[in-house]
């Protein structure tokens, strides 16, 4: 069976935890920060866990995880 690539774009946009759980960083942190209030910027810092029914999805996307 011939090795498993690894998609780039996800593996740049998920980190992984020490519990395995995944971590997502969040959109709208990069341009345009003039318009959006400071708790809405604030909120965007932190990172988000993957919900449990995409964990599969991006477990295959990522053959090492």
């Amino acid at each position: 069976m011939p090795k498993l690539k690894t998609i780039k774009g996800v593996k740049d946009r998920v980190k992984v935890t020490g519990t395995g759980k995944i971590l997502v960083f969040r959109s709208g942190r990069r341009h345009l920060l003039g318009g959006k209030s400071a708790k809405r910027k604030r909120q965007l810092r932190r990172a988000r866990l993957v919900s449990e029914t995409e964990v599969d999805k991006i477990r295959l996307l990522i053959p090492y995880l």
